[in-house]
């Protein structure tokens, strides 16, 4: 197994420290951040808040090098990672993943890259906020480009199936699309549905209680995290507010007139049976050739149809697909 070095240490990194030392990899970690750094120390593991050293090391070690900072601290990241460590394997945990594959191109490109994203976390930022079981039966997105090398691609994969989350195969537009979607809008409702609630007064937040604080929930997220990936996915955002707004809209138009709202009360219903259903929807089995000419475009149609990886072995990808 790879080492494995993380840069970052909050939520997201801290607990891929943890859950990779779980697995018996050699890991280590940096943090600009003193208050993650002493504390991840204090808790046993190998950390410093000297990124150069780290990578310095990885760089001896040869190790898989996982970028968990914010969108924000990726260019100055990718610097040092092409002056201290640019033969190592890289990955990052980035929630966008089209600024970062650019940013990649631009300032690592001989760089072995396979961009990431767990679709797991929780309103808490911080190293403490991190455990090592959060990335259990995750769904974790393993970028497939054209140019992806597949036996580097290979490697993160069984990186993340070894966390214990499950891989899905996407290109970057694909991703920043869906998450635009399942993500970043409904932050954004949160923090308006936070607001709007908050403007009620004492009498408002005394009443609060589960559609409310269930609608508001990931408000309490870290703002700048979230100001990130949504400024971040901005491309990809704008068309999906608007879908909201129309809909909004739609509901507004037919209240002010009619006085019903079934047509949108209806859809969201369906909406979130369509959810349930897709987490209990029987799966069949796929197999997939590493090493055939067209396993890119065949790992991306399966993450598309929202099918996942659940193994490898001898270069094939184990999938399951509805």
């Amino acid at each position: 197994m790879r080492d494995v070095c993380v840069i970052g240490l909050g939520l997201i990194g801290g607990s891929l420290l943890r859950a990779a030392a779980r697995t018996g990899r050699t890991s280590w970690g940096a943090a600009v951040s003193e208050v993650d750094a002493d504390a991840a120390s204090r808790a046993g593991y190998d950390v410093t808040t000297d990124i150069e050293a780290a990578l310095h090391r990885a760089a001896e070690r040869d190790a898989l090098v996982v970028l968990a900072v914010p969108l924000t601290a990726i260019e100055d990241t990718l610097r040092q990672v092409a002056q201290h460590a640019a033969h190592c394997l890289l990955t990052d945990v980035v929630s966008v993943k089209a600024p970062v594959l650019d940013a990649v191109r631009r300032r690592t490109p001989y760089t072995r890259y396979v961009g990431g994203h767990p679709m797991a976390g929780t309103a808490e930022s911080g190293w403490l906020a991190g455990n090592a079981t959060l990335f259990d039966g995750a769904a974790w997105v393993v970028g497939v480009e054209e140019d992806t090398d597949l036996d580097a691609w290979a490697e993160v994969a069984q990186l993340v199936l070894d966390l214990g989350a499950h891989v899905v195969p996407l290109h970057a537009e694909s991703h920043d699309e869906a998450v635009a979607r399942i993500s970043h809008l409904p932050h954004l409702f949160a923090a308006i549905l936070a607001t709007i609630g908050a403007q009620g007064g004492p009498l408002a937040m005394s009443l609060a209680a589960g559609s409310y604080t269930d609608g508001t929930r990931v408000a309490g997220s870290s703002p700048a995290l979230v100001k990130a990936m949504t400024e971040g996915n901005r491309e990809a955002l704008l068309p999906i507010v608007d879908e909201a707004l129309g809909r909004l809209g739609a509901a507004r138009g037919s209240l002010a007139s009619t006085g019903g709202l079934a047509v949108t009360i209806n859809a969201g219903y369906e909406g979130a049976q369509a959810l349930a259903a897709s987490r209990e929807v029987e799966r069949a089995g796929v197999r997939i050739s590493l090493t055939a000419p067209d396993a890119r475009d065949g790992l991306v149609a399966l993450g598309e149809r929202g099918g996942r990886i659940t193994g490898i072995e001898d270069g094939v990808a184990l999938g399951e697909v509805s």
